[in-house]
This record gives C-alpha cells, structure tokens and sequence, in this order.
C-alpha cells in the first residue's frame, strides 16, 4: 500500500470497555493472505468483533520473527534492541484526525508515518495553541501489548484543551485512537525487558488564524517511537541543581496542563545546568522561592522514614499520571504519603529524593545542589524506596505482577 491513509472512519468498538473488564481489542487478519505474518500470526485466535474493519500492508524485509518460549511469535523490526535511548526512530503509522472549532472530533485515520503540511499562519506555530500527551505500551512475554491507564491520559487532554481554548477527543476516541496506533506499529513494540512504545498524542491549532484568537480548525496527532531509558544514567540516580530565579509556572497560568509552552521555557535553565555537569534542574515556586515544584518535565518526591511527601497540584504543577500512580502503589504498601507544600529545607535531612513522570518512570536523585551547596544522598547511590517503587511499579506496567488496581489495557 503506498502512503496515504489505510485505516478510515474509525468509530467506537461496542466491544471495547475502558472499565471494569476492559477488553482487548483484536484485528481479523488482513484480506491479502500474504500479509498475514506482519500484522499477527495465523495462529492466534480472533474472539471479538475487529476494532478495524480491514486493512493491509505490504510486509516489509527488515522484519525477523521472535519465538517465545509458548507456542506464540511476533514480528519486530530488524533493529538493535539492546542499545536503544530516548530519541525518536520513525515507525510505520501515525493517527490523524481533524474538527473545525465549535464542532466534535470523527472519522479519524491512520496514515504512513510522515511530514504534515500546516499553513505558516496555524495558530499552534504563531500563538502556541497546543497540548501533547506522553504514555507507553509494554511487550508481554506472551506477545500480547500493555497499555498503561490511557484514559487518564485522556482526561488530562481534555482539562488542558478547556484551558487552551480547544475541542478534544473524548475519552473513548481517544483511548481507541491509541489501540489502533499501537497495533498497527506493533513490530516497533520492543521485546520484553528491553524498552516501551513511547506513544505521543497531539492536539494543536492547525488551523490559520491572524490576529490572537482560537484556530478555526484543529487536529489530533499520534505518533510513536520505541525507547530505552529517558536518562543515560537509567535507573542510576541523577543529579540536580536548583534554579532559584528561572521558574517554571505562576499561579493563573498554565503550569497545570501539559501545553507545548510550559517545556520551551525551560530549556535555558535546563541546558545551563548540563553544561555545569547536572542532570537536570529542580525549580522553585516563583512567591515566596522556597517551596519544590518540578524538574524540567517530571515530579518530585521526598522521603523521610516512613513519610513519601510531594508538591501538592495548586494549578503551577503538572498532575503527572506517573505522580498519581506512585502515590497509589505507595499508600498500597504502607507508606504515609503526604501532598502539600514542601519546603526548599527538607531536603537538607531526607533520606531519599526521587523523580517520576511517563519517560523516567522514577528517577532516583543522588545529589541536589543549592546556592552552592551540595547534598547527597545514599551516597550518591539508589534509595531503597525508590528502587522499591520502581520495581513494584514498571513489573505492573509489563504485565509481570497482578493487576489489582485494574490499570491495565491489554491488546491481543
């Protein structure tokens, strides 16, 4: 099939739950019998009405084919698993799909994965009308694909397209619109152990406008690349310093959702500090310069014994999907987690410092430097609690522990 659009009028699967028993949904195999073996092998077994009515594609001779240790195997690209990083390696499809404003989103489609045209006069390049999302999808040993809560990625789009003045998706356009993304990358998907499906959706003013108004039209893109670890360091701790006259948000504005702005404003400060040797840059509120808010593009946690405490969401930090999922899983094995304003001087006595966020999952801290003044901790080494949070939380997102908190999307 050359480029161009292959799957079209996607609409709500009736078989599709996002909850309680949440579905997998599942692809017929395609029409042309010799494009079976790309998309799933002829052994599996198809139980649901399809999500996708039909498509195809040509099967491509990077592909090489993995066998598990059961009596299922899965095609992925012929690629150097073991030394992927967090950068972006172009797959095979992307999503699009388009509304006028005042209108509702439909019919959306995936299309090869490639350049957009966009008019020079869209408002998301003149007055940065736009928001993205950031989850990931996980190989299980068995072949099947994890997804990891989508529709609170959902509802998070939705909070930051009020505040920008935009339409979006609904939850379940959205969460299918995801599915059908990943399963027709899913030779990107790496094996297990070995990395995620970095899925990053897209909503932006694409359409042209002069003076500062909203768009007349918008558009909601997903694309995805396979990624190791966000840091080069991996699960070993980083490094921070604390910036104390670059801040991140102030109270009115839009610290609270994920707009395109909030991340451009921080790479002064941020390649500032990795010139100084640091890995990233923990800020400060902007009022009274004392209170932690966030590094660059995740949450912070402070642990002392038994008490995990973190910035509580005030409109200036980002109410990361990651943050709410490690305060859960935490409070689940008996940790007291405490949100609230966290002073500057805490850290000076804690045990522990770690990050969380989509990308990082956690971040151990090793040392934080303030006005100068460097404090370490665990030696510069990895935080029990922090490993154990880490280890609890990305063998649920793998499929390697019990579901319990029914978290889990599966796609067979």
């Amino acid at each position: 099939m050359e480029s161009g659009a292959v799957f079209t009028g996607l609409q709500r699967n009736p078989n599709y739950l996002i909850s309680p028993l949440r579905s997998a949904c599942r692809l017929l195999p395609p029409q042309n019998g010799s494009d079976k073996k790309q998309f799933c092998p002829q052994y599996l077994k198809f139980q649901r009405q399809p999500l996708l009515a039909s498509y195809s594609k040509k099967l491509s001779s990077t592909v090489q084919e993995t066998p598990l240790t059961s009596d299922v195997a899965y095609e992925l690209a012929d690629i150097d698993w073991d030394s992927l990083g967090f950068a972006l390696m172009p797959t095979d499809f992307m999503y699009i799909m388009k509304c006028s404003r005042g209108q509702t989103f439909s019919k959306g489609e995936l299309q090869r994965y490639g350049n957009i045209e966009l008019s020079p006069s869209a408002g998301v390049l003149n007055y940065g009308q736009g928001l993205f999302e950031g989850l990931k999808a996980y190989r299980k040993q068995d072949g099947n694909i994890l997804l990891f809560r989508p529709e609170e990625n959902a509802v998070r789009m939705r909070m930051g397209a009020e505040r920008m003045c935009m339409p979006s998706p609904t939850i379940e356009q959205f969460v299918d619109a995801i599915t059908a993304t990943v399963l027709a990358n899913k030779r990107w998907v790496p094996p297990p152990g070995k990395g995620s499906l970095y899925i990053r959706p897209l909503l932006m003013g694409s359409g042209a406008v002069l003076g500062l108004a909203p768009a007349p039209e918008y558009t909601f893109l997903i694309y995805v690349s396979p990624v190791g670890n966000y840091f080069k360091e991996g699960i070993a701790p980083i490094h921070l310093m604390i910036d104390t006259e670059v801040h991140r948000a102030t109270p009115g504005g839009t610290g609270g959702v994920k707009t395109i702005g909030n991340y451009a404003s921080v790479l002064k400060a941020q390649t500032a500090a990795k010139a100084k040797g640091f890995t990233d840059v923990l800020y400060l509120d902007c009022v009274h310069k004392k209170y932690l808010e966030e590094v660059s593009s995740c949450n912070v946690f402070v642990v002392k014994g038994n008490v995990i405490s973190t910035p509580s969401i005030k409109g200036t930090i980002l109410p990361g999907i990651t943050r709410k999922s490690i305060i859960d899983v935490a409070r689940s094995q008996g940790f007291q987690v405490e949100e609230r304003l966290v002073a500057v001087d805490e850290l000076l006595d804690a045990d522990e410092v770690f990050c969380t966020g989509t990308a990082v999952v956690i971040s151990p801290v090793g040392s934080i430097t303030y006005h100068g003044e460097r404090i370490s901790y665990r030696s510069g080494g990895i935080g029990v609690v922090s490993q154990q949070l880490y280890s609890a939380l990305t063998r649920l997102q793998m499929g390697l522990t019990e579901d319990k908190m029914d978290w889990l999307l599966e796609l067979n």
